[in-house]
C-alpha cells in the first residue's frame, strides 16, 4: 500500500519501521523541523534519523495548513496517511487527501487522555492502565472514530520512559495487524463517548517541584512520570536538584519535607506520614548519579537533617 508517514518523536519509529518491515510503499514521511540541540547545533527528530536511514523522501513544513504542503501530498498520492505524535494538528483537507482516510496512533484509551501527554499524565494520576487506540482523524483533537485499542497494565516499575517504549511497540503491532481491515474497507468505526473525554496538556518546567504534602505514591508517581522531561525536583544543600527515582519507605514522625541521609538514599517525608527514599537525583549544573554518590562527597552521615 502507498502510505504518507507524519511523525516526529521516538514514539512514532517504531510504526514507521513496521510499515517498512511490512513491505508497504512509504510515499513520504512529514515531520517537524531540526530544532537546536547542544550548543545550538540543529539536531533532526528521531523520524527523520530513521527516513534517511532507509532512504525514505523526508518533508518538514512548518505548517501543514495552505496550499503548497496540501499539493504535495497530493501529489505523493498517498493511498492512506497514518500519523503518529506528529506535533501538529492536520487541516481537514490534508486528512480528506487519501481514499482510505487519515488514522492516528494516539498513546491512551480513549476517549480519555486526549491532547500532548497522555503517557505522562496517566502515570501522575496514579492510573494502572493505559493502552493504545487506533483511530481515525477528526477535524478536532483526538475526537475521531476509533478503529481498536490495545490496552497494558502500568506497573509500579514503570516510569514515562518506560511505558513510552512499551506502548510505541503496541502501537507498531496495532497498526500493523489493522492496516489489511482499512485497506478491504472493513475496519470499525466506533465513535467516542464525548461524556468520558479528559485531556493530557502538554508538560512545563512548572510540574518539576515536588509537593511535600501530598501522600507518598503520589511523589513517587510525580517523579516516574516527569521522566525523562522536565523531571521531577526537589531543593536539596540551597540549590534546585533533579529527582530521576524514588521508592516507597515506611512510616515516618517527620515533618513533610524533612530530608534525612539515610543508607537507601534520602528519606522525605511526605504528607500521609509516610517517606520516600529518593535514590537517583541529578545536581545542579553535574551529572545524574545515586542518591548514595551524592551523600557520600557531601560526606553525611546517616541520620542527618538535610532541609
Amino acid at each position: 500500500m502507498k502510505i504518507a508517514f507524519m511523525g516526529t518523536p521516538e514514539f512514532a519509529v517504531a510504526s514507521l519501521k513496521r510499515l517498512v518491515e511490512d513491505g508497504h510503499e512509504i510515499v513520504g514521511v512529514f515531520t517537524q523541523p531540526d530544532k537546536p540541540g547542544n550548543r545550538k547545533q540543529l539536531k533532526m527528530p528521531a523520524v527523520k534519523e530513521y527516513a534517511l536511514s532507509k532512504n525514505l523522501p523526508v518533508f518538514q513544513p512548518e505548517k501543514m495548513r495552505g496550499e503548497e504542503p496540501l499539493s504535495l501530498l497530493r501529489s505523493l498520492a498517498p493511498e492512506l496517511s497514518v500519523v503518529a505524535a506528529y506535533g501538529q494538528i492536520l487541516p481537514e483537507a490534508i486528512i480528506a487527501v487519501p481514499p482510505l482516510g487519515t488514522v492516528n496512533i494516539h498513546a491512551s484509551l480513549l476517549p480519555k487522555y486526549r491532547g500532548a501527554a497522555p503517557i505522562n499524565r496517566a502515570i501522575l494520576d496514579g492510573e494502572n492502565e493505559t493502552g493504545v487506540t487506533l483511530m481515525y482523524i477528526a477535524s478536532r483533537l483526538d475526537a475521531g472514530d476509533m478503529i481498536c485499542a490495545r490496552r497494558t497494565p502500568i506497573l509500579p516499575e514503570d516510569d514515562a520512559e518506560t511505558l513510552f517504549a512499551r506502548l510505541a511497540g503496541i502501537g507498531a503491532e496495532l497498526l500493523s495487524e489493522t492496516i489489511p481491515a482499512i485497506a478491504a474497507g472493513t475496519a470499525p468505526r466506533t465513535p467516542q463517548d464525548e461524556t468520558r473525554a479528559t485531556y493530557a496538556k502538554m508538560l512545563s518546567r512548572e510540574l518539576s517541584p515536588i509537593d511535600w504534602s501530598s501522600p507518598a505514591q503520589r511523589v513517587i508517581d510525580h517523579v516516574r512520570g516527569l521522566v525523562p522531561w522536565p523531571c521531577a525536583s526537589m531543593l536539596l544543600d540551597g540549590k534546585t536538584v533533579k529527582v530521576w527515582h524514588a521508592e516507597r519507605g515506611g512510616a515516618t514522625n517527620d515533618a513533610p519535607g524533612t530530608l534525612r541521609a539515610s543508607k537507601r538514599g534520602i528519606a522525605a517525608a511526605c504528607g500521609d506520614g509516610n517517606c520516600i527514599f529518593v535514590t537517583e537525583l541529578q545536581p545542579e549544573g553535574g551529572k545524574r548519579m545515586s542518591a548514595s554518590a551524592w551523600l557520600n562527597g557531601k560526606r553525611v552521615s546517616a541520620g542527618t537533617v538535610l532541609a
